[in-house]
């Protein structure tokens, strides 16, 4: 039975009827200089089929050689979800027919995995954590991408054409996968998301991947089944695929809760199967759910067994940093700032970038006016994540100190950052070059306030008359004609002194 014969089940109906078991599947593509198994560059966004090679595109007689930075930023991962670190283990194939896996089979790890048995204590909005257990992290190489054209939805029902591109086959891929997460009730979609939202905050701290959801190095399968109320087996899951941001990682949870609720209420069984996730809420069929058997798993003779020693494990163990929530909190005392700055800056994916601007010298305030502000706009018209903006904290920081120094101002630092943004150089050279700098010189300002004066004699008259108010007219001429670079406050001293008046 569907949801084509059964309504949706309101959500407190849900809850008072069945207990949500939830499974969270997350692969993250590593960011290493090169993919897995071969020296291909991993890097999103080439020309399609431009970074691939006979290992990668799995031609006849090619062998893949492990890449050691990815098993290192693995053991990096699994050390910070308090996992324990396998000491030997082997890759499997993993075997599919998919026209964008080349091999036919994926390089993976299945019963020996690099990491088990952790942990993660997910913060939540309220204060309070919730643990979720880690049954294991393992890493395998990404298949290619399929663009499929000339159907509505951009899936291959009802498309013409399908492109393979394999820039992204062999690109290193740990998945991270919990234990079943019980106990949750109706908070359910809302621990969900801070899982994943704290788990790509913990990956991002580590430095291991950019995470980044809308370009699928982050990608999350939500596993979802219901239980009646007080019973002890569970019911069966469907797997919700690639759910590709946050919101829609809680949006996609609640769905699945009223949809298989209303299944069950209407006296019918719930499919295992995958599903996908649709931006306008809901979820469709996909494909019956494989089991470890149909894909035929056996040892990939191509590669030695993975055995890190205790003193690598050890060594790495000292690189984890503190975790971001606990670091944010520290931070925010340390900034005297309110639980809603905060909140905005870490919305913004700001607060990284702020405490390394506070780490070149700039203030904390400063710091956050630019990237809170100034550079948040930036971004949102740029479409781009504020992380990616083509300027660094120590730029920033550089046009600070500009600005303190009083060779800039606020405005004028608008426009050198800009110029960084457009790739003019750095922050003094911008400056230089667009002829940025504030003009100090009395004569030159007096020289503009003459002018001024005399093309507005009726404004010059009520200034002596004493409406002071009527300065800003001046002003602003002043201001324009010297391109913003003069000092307003001082230009305004020097209009009233010419007009007899004090301000």
């Amino acid at each position: 039975m569907s949801v084509a014969t059964a309504e949706l089940v309101d959500y407190d109906d849900v809850i008072a009827a069945y207990e949500p078991v939830m499974g969270m599947e997350v692969h993250v593509e590593l960011s290493t200089a090169t993919k897995m198994f071969c020296g291909c560059a991993n890097r999103f966004g080439a020309e399609p089929n431009t970074l691939v090679c006979p290992v990668c595109l799995g031609l006849p007689g090619s062998l893949p050689v492990l890449n050691g930075a990815a098993v290192e930023s693995a053991i990096r991962i699994g050390l910070a979800l308090n996992c324990d670190i396998a000491p030997w283990g082997r890759f499997a194939r993993k075997n599919y027919f998919y026209p964008d896996q080349p091999k036919n089979y994926q390089i993976s790890q299945y019963d020996e995995p690099i990491a088990v048995n952790g942990y993660l204590d997910v913060p939540l909005d309220d204060g309070t954590t919730f643990r979720v257990e880690i049954e294991r992290a393992h890493m395998e190489e990404d298949t290619g991408k399929l663009t499929h054209l000339g159907s509505d939805t951009g899936r291959i029902s009802g498309a013409t054409t399908s492109l393979a591109d394999f820039n992204r086959a062999g690109v290193p891929l740990v998945e991270i996968v919990t234990r079943p997460i019980e106990g949750t009730g109706a908070r359910a979609p809302e621990i969900a998301r801070a899982y994943v939202t704290a788990l790509r905050d913990l990956l991002r701290g580590l430095g291991v991947s950019d995470v980044r959801m809308d370009q699928g190095s982050m990608r999350c399968d939500s596993n979802l089944s219901l239980k009646p109320v007080g019973a002890a087996e569970f019911g069966t899951r469907t797997e919700t695929k690639n759910v590709n941001s946050l919101k829609s990682v809680e949006v996609a949870v609640r769905y699945e809760m009223r949809r298989q609720a209303a299944v069950l209420n209407a006296g019918g069984t719930v499919t295992q199967e995958t599903r996908h996730f649709h931006e306008d809420g809901y979820t469709s069929p996909g494909r019956s759910k494989e089991t470890a058997e149909d894909y035929r798993y056996f040892p990939e003779p191509d590669l030695e067994p993975v055995a890190p020693d205790a003193e690598l494990v050890e060594r790495l163990r000292q690189t984890i940093p503190e975790l971001p929530w606990l670091a944010r909190k520290r931070i925010q005392q340390d900034w005297a700032i309110s639980d809603e700055v905060m909140r905005d800056l870490v919305n913004a994916g700001a607060v990284e970038l702020v405490a390394a601007t506070v780490s070149h010298g700039a203030s904390s305030e400063a710091a956050r006016a630019w990237w809170g502000n100034f550079l948040v706009q930036k971004a949102n018209e740029s479409e781009v994540e504020l992380e990616v903006l083509p300027i660094t904290p120590a730029q920033v920081a550089a046009v600070v100190k500009l600005v303190d120094e009083g060779k800039l101002s606020n405005k004028l630092a608008r426009q050198v950052i800009e110029g960084v943004l457009a790739g003019e150089g750095e922050p003094e050279q911008v400056m230089a070059d667009r002829g940025l700098a504030l003009v100090r010189d009395d004569s030159v300002i007096q020289a503009a306030i003459d002018t001024a004066l005399e093309a507005q004699p009726d404004v010059a008259d009520k200034i002596r008359g004493g409406k002071i108010q009527a300065a800003g007219a001046i002003v602003g001429a002043v201001m324009k004609a010297t391109k913003g670079s003069a000092d307003a406050a001082r230009v305004r001293e020097l209009v009233l002194a010419a007009c007899g008046q004090s301000g």
